[in-house]
């Protein structure tokens, strides 16, 4: 069997390939993707041949092509292997560690069962809202405390809605694009500051009735960390959710960091148990039922920050846009749509 997938074949070229589908074997399933979405910091850091991408790889400082990405997706089963056990043929599911691929072959366990009243749209996203949903539960977020999130892009979005979920008050969002500081307003935050403004810091402290106690960092910026390092209360907890794959940290650690005894906190999604869950610390499949029971019981929607849905026959040109737009969207590819 043959299946269509998005390649980076090298830096800045996203193309179409045909290739054979794999044979799944043991507990893998075969799935036929719905919808995949686009994670706009990894997949773009891949795209132009960042050489940070894989934090295990310290001494290789040469981007290596071909790559694929795509890890949040859904669809449904139309194969399984013969030790699979809780998937069978037909079931819809939202899937993790995916690709941009017509046919996924994956082990049952990144996949979860979705309702049939569920879109493969939203559940598409799933995967990705787990990233900030550990960051905030590594934070241990209790109702009622202020909490920040620097950066507004699909992880930041999607963190503004988890604090929302989770009792937050208030919850600000950050980011120097006025269209992205709306977007934040409308999906839950109750407000939004220009990190660049001279008031910065006043504006948050005075939102917040002082330090905020709780702060999610998605930028992987060393200048947006310094910044939410002067807003803190102390004794606040900080995640660093987005990969930082710069050196350009020049931070004053016994001011912002030891004096007032604030957490800094390793907030990389692998940065998880792979088994057993724990509080405040989950594994990805755990995470992702979660999310499928906030969703269910209507503590959270993620639909409503899609932006834009593409055939991935246009992969070439929506990944040339990724790779030169400072405001790119949040956007999924339909599968359905290949000719």
């Amino acid at each position: 069997m043959k299946r269509r997938s998005i390649e980076f074949v090298e830096a800045y070229n996203a193309q179409l390939i045909t290739e054979e589908v794999p044979e799944p074997k043991g507990n893998e399933v075969v799935i036929k993707l719905a919808v995949s979405t686009i994670s706009s910091g990894t997949e773009g850091a891949n795209l132009v041949g960042n050489p940070s991408v894989w934090a295990s790889r310290k001494c290789d400082t040469v981007a290596h092509f071909p790559r694929r990405c795509g890890y949040s997706s859904s669809g449904r089963v139309v194969e399984a292997g013969s030790d699979a056990k809780n998937l069978k043929v037909g079931d819809r599911v939202a899937a993790f560690w995916t690709t941009h691929s017509e046919y996924c072959v994956i082990p049952e366990n990144k996949a979860i069962k979705i309702d049939d009243n569920v879109s493969f749209n939203e559940a598409s996203l799933w995967h990705i809202a787990t990233f900030p949903m550990a960051a905030i539960r590594k934070c241990r977020l209790e109702m009622g405390e202020s909490a920040i999130v620097m950066g507004q892009g699909v992880l930041g979005l999607m963190a503004v809605k988890l604090l929302v979920a989770s009792g937050a008050a208030p919850v600000i969002a950050v980011d120097p694009l006025p269209e992205k500081r709306e977007l934040a307003l409308k999906t839950g935050a109750d407000f939004a500051f220009d990190p660049f403004d001279k008031d910065f810091e006043k504006n948050v402290r005075t939102a917040c009735g002082g330090g905020v106690k709780v702060a999610i960092e998605v930028t992987g910026n060393g200048k947006a960390l310094d910044m939410v390092l002067d807003c803190m209360a102390p004794l606040g907890r900080v995640s660093l959710l987005g990969c930082t794959r710069e050196s350009d940290f020049t931070i004053d650690y016994y001011k912002k960091v030891h004096d007032p005894g604030i957490s800094l906190i390793g907030a990389h999604t692998m940065a998880r148990p792979d088994i057993e869950s724990s509080p405040g610390l989950w594994t990805t499949y755990d995470d992702m039922v979660a999310i499928s029971k906030l969703v269910k019981y209507g503590r959270l929607e993620f639909s409503s920050l899609i932006a834009e849905i593409h055939s991935p026959e246009e992969a070439h040109e929506v990944f040339t846009r990724l790779a030169n737009e400072k405001a790119f969207p949040v956007v999924q590819f339909d599968w359905s749509r290949l000719g």
